[in-house]
């Protein structure tokens, strides 16, 4: 490939992409003691291969997904968990992942990476697991058709047939309720206007409500999964249990929930909970919500992240190109750049959890 066909600018599209991420989603709010969150990769722009307008929002940043990224000619793949976790010695065909990076390079499309950022935002992810679990969005039936096509099936994984909206500010839904921060963000890392942010949510309900209530919003606001992990205490029927606290964090959340040594919430609401974790939280009382990883967190890409960045890449990608300025080589790819449709924002369909539950018919 020529040297003339490659610049050394990104694609503007990507900037605005960047730029709205940042906006939603500051990554002053991410911890960066373990993430790695930003702009991971920073494909060149190709004057003989332009990508669309376009960003495919995923969980995890698959060969699946690389393929289908490819496929659309997307220009960004915003992943919520980073694919660069840690550092990188080498960029090589041996390593899947690497694979996957080098290949969106050389098809011009970028990777940034939320993560923890997400978490942490006020009307983010652990916000919008506050929406499911009191019922707090726009109920859709699922069709006959559905249910059959996912019951009969040996291999279950959620299925989304209509996404659930969270109504975030609104609170009109559902039974009365309080929420507050679990870990509030450092102050000094908070920017203006995010001052709820941290991690982990505590919903306290004015009256108790039946588990198997919370149960049925749960599968109904993640996507109806073939069925919920669910620990409850010795000698406890979930019939019988009634619940007046919440505690959720999306992902492994035993490190935001059990922290510390004093009252748990009635029940815990998480994504991941090893063994001995869930084991501790049920000899303390609590009733445990285990959603398998990223089936609390994929749900919430296609009810609030999905519009929510799609309306602000709209804004700021119309705003930027009416501002274009720069030397020749760089009004050369805003020309070329505003040729490339409409501004679109996906969610994967590739994407997954690793793990689907067998559904065992018997004899």
């Amino acid at each position: 490939m020529s040297a003339s066909m490659m610049s050394s600018e990104c694609s503007p599209f990507t900037n605005a992409v960047v730029s709205s991420m940042r906006k939603l989603y500051p990554e002053a709010l991410a911890d960066k003691s373990f993430d790695n969150t930003g702009l991971l990769l920073e494909a060149p722009f190709d004057k003989s291969r332009i990508q669309k307008n376009s960003v495919l929002l995923t969980i995890d940043l698959t060969t699946a997904v690389a393929d289908e990224a490819i496929k659309n000619r997307n220009s960004v793949v915003v992943a919520y968990h980073p694919i660069i976790f840690r550092g990188l010695k080498s960029l090589t065909f041996a390593d899947t992942q690497q694979r996957s990076l080098l290949r969106l390079a050389q098809h011009g499309i970028s990777v940034y990476s939320p993560h923890t950022a997400v978490d942490t935002v006020p009307d983010g992810m652990a916000d919008w697991l506050c929406d499911v679990v009191t019922g707090n969005f726009n109920r859709v039936q699922t069709s006959k058709t559905t249910l059959k096509s996912c019951t009969s099936s040996m291999y279950s994984a959620p299925t989304y047939p209509d996404s659930p909206i969270p109504t975030v500010q609104a609170q009109t839904s559902g039974p009365a309720h309080t929420r507050s921060t679990i870990h509030p963000s450092p102050p000094a890392s908070i920017p203006e206007g995010f001052e709820s942010a941290g991690a982990g949510r505590l919903v306290t309900f004015a009256e108790t409500q039946p588990l198997t209530t919370l149960i049925d919003n749960i599968a109904r606001g993640i996507g109806m999964p073939g069925g919920i992990p669910i620990a409850v205490p010795q000698g406890k029927s979930v019939d019988e249990i009634s619940i007046r606290t919440v505690g959720m964090c999306p992902g492994s959340g035993s490190g935001v929930l059990l922290k510390g040594d004093g009252e748990l919430p009635g029940l815990l609401l998480t994504g991941e909970m090893s063994h001995h974790e869930a084991l501790a939280a049920t000899e303390r009382g609590s009733v445990v919500v285990s959603l398998s990883h990223t089936n609390s967190e994929r749900g919430y890409l296609r009810s609030v992240m999905q519009p929510k960045l799609l309306d602000e890449v709209t804004k700021q990608w119309e705003q930027s190109a009416s501002l274009e300025t720069g030397n020749d080589e760089i009004r050369v790819i805003w020309s070329l750049a505003k040729d490339q449709g409409a501004v679109e924002v996906s969610v994967s369909e590739a994407d997954r959890d690793p793990y689907g539950i067998m559904i065992w018919r018997g004899d």
